[in-house]
């Protein structure tokens, strides 16, 4: 969803700042809800991301895109943003920030057991690589979005069924997991942010989510986003992802207990995100609802 309209010549203006060649055309990318995105051609050939950060201020743009470029610095398979001729990341228009990333090629990744298998492995390295400084340690869709919900609703006095059932269930799991490994997560690999080919991973996208957090919980995390069919958990979905993670990092015993409890966290986190994002933030829309589909998941048997 494009929440910023960019024409062609806002378009020039832009690569005019940066060393590429001059662009022949521009297309909306679908996808993204909070930003807006675009496809650039250029007349060499190649083509580029323009993304518009709607809802992010500078400050946050710019640790974003330092972190994505360090993770890329350190193999991990995301295109490393591209940097304007005054050495920046980004470049402000309209009070918003604006950046741009190579294209790559390929469909979204989809949920076979080579690829899951090869997302495993991708994201066990994401978690093996040492924290940068200054990475963020909250979770912006765990607890902290979870008290924004109900500071809002205390203000309002518009408590739902949905509120209480979040603060009653997140408020049993808060101290759970306090001894668990940490380190970079990405927090949200669902597969509208990993790019594939020929059932493999070639690019993960979006390090929004990214922090200091809870590495099984990152596991679980994309399990919710791909280990699930009609709203059911499919186990070898499971089983696929694990073993392509644990061919480079192990599981400990603490973390495998935690699996069931991080699940419910994550799938909370989850309908926390949609709920803000489409009752309260962008109301009246056709996904009004979608926040349900993961609170139907709470009562379903997991295969861990």
């Amino acid at each position: 969803m494009a929440y910023t309209e960019v024409s062609l010549e806002d378009a020039l203006e832009l690569i005019d700042c940066t060393d590429l060649s001059d662009i022949i055309s521009i297309q909306k990318l679908p996808g993204g809800w909070a930003n807006s995105n675009y496809i650039l051609q250029l007349k060499d050939g190649n083509k580029v991301v323009l993304k518009i950060w709607d809802e992010q201020s500078m400050e946050e743009v710019e640790y974003l895109l330092d972190m994505t470029s360090y993770l890329s610095s350190n193999g991990v398979p995301t295109p490393e943003p591209i940097r304007f001729k005054n050495g920046r990341f980004l470049f402000m228009k309209n009070n918003l920030a604006w950046s741009l990333l190579p294209f790559i090629e390929g469909d979204w990744l989809k949920s076979n057991h080579s690829s899951l298998y090869s997302l495993g492995q991708v994201q066990a390295n994401l978690h093996m690589i040492r924290s940068p400084p200054g990475l963020k340690k909250d979770f912006s869709m765990g607890y902290k979005l979870f008290q924004k919900l109900f500071t809002i609703a205390e203000e309002k006095d518009e408590w739902t069924d949905f509120l209480y059932l979040l603060k009653s269930e997140s408020t049993k799991l808060k101290d759970n997991f306090e001894n668990l490994p940490r380190g970079i997560i990405h927090g949200d690999l669902f597969p509208d942010n990993v790019i594939g080919l020929n059932d493999e991973v070639k690019s993960v996208l979006d390090f929004e989510e990214t922090c200091n957090g809870i590495l099984a919980f990152d596991l679980v995390m994309t399990f919710v986003g791909f280990g699930w069919e009609n709203n059911l958990p499919v186990a070898k979905h499971w089983f696929s992802l694990l073993e392509g993670y644990q061919s480079v990092r192990k599981l400990t015993e603490q973390e495998i207990s935690a699996l069931p409890d991080l699940h419910r966290l994550a799938t909370l986190s989850i309908a926390a995100w949609r709920y803000w994002q489409f009752v309260i933030n962008l109301p009246n829309t056709e996904h009004t609802n979608r926040y349900l589909e993961m609170t139907d998941r709470l009562d379903k048997q997991l295969p861990f």
